[in-house]
């Protein structure tokens, strides 16, 4: 008897995981009808002031553009951040950023067909471990940046929440997740 056991439990342990398979397969949403965008050119301007974490201003600007680029911004924005009274490399706890670019907004019917971008809906998230360039310190610059992420990108089915406490750092303090519309090259490589 124990023989035929040892049998039957890997074939049921088999069939389990072909079932678990199946109901993965079956519950992956299926792929977004593209839809067609323009880009559309932003100029925005926050003051990040920071009790937990602190940034210099050529890392406040590569965060920045590591964020807008996560989120569809096209490659060629300019972000610029001032307050590092002893030169770019030095820590502060309030910086000035200014940031230029452009992300996908809705196609007017008149749109010309050359500026036309296919795009779709893509998933996002974003918290203190994910995506790589993001950390528990970040907490309160996501919060600084909430007003430029909502309204200059076209997001749906949002979940946010921020509850940063100065002078701590958790994985939790943050997360903002929901859908983001971005050209269709792009989609593929969010995660």
């Amino acid at each position: 008897m124990k023989h035929k056991l040892r049998r039957i439990a890997p074939a049921v342990a088999m069939l389990a995981l072909a079932g678990a398979r199946c109901l993965a397969a079956d519950s992956t949403p299926a792929a977004a009808a593209p839809e067609a965008a323009v880009w559309q050119q932003h100029h925005e301007s926050f003051t990040y002031e920071g009790f937990t974490a602190r940034y210099t201003c050529d890392g406040i600007e590569g965060k920045v553009a590591s964020i807008l680029s996560y989120f569809g911004a096209r490659k060629d924005m300019q972000i610029k951040a001032s307050g590092c009274p002893r030169g770019p490399e030095t820590l502060s706890r309030t910086i000035w950023v200014t940031a230029d670019f452009y992300t996908l907004g809705t196609a007017a019917a008149d749109s010309p067909p050359g500026a036309l971008v296919q795009s779709q809906w893509t998933p996002f998230k974003l918290n203190g471990q994910y995506p790589f360039f993001m950390g528990p310190g970040d907490c309160e610059l996501i919060d600084s940046m909430r007003a430029l992420l909502t309204h200059n990108f076209r997001l749906r089915n949002l979940d946010y929440d921020v509850s940063c406490t100065p002078y701590q750092e958790t994985f939790v303090d943050f997360w903002f997740k929901g859908e983001v519309l971005k050209s269709s090259a792009k989609a593929t490589s969010t995660g």
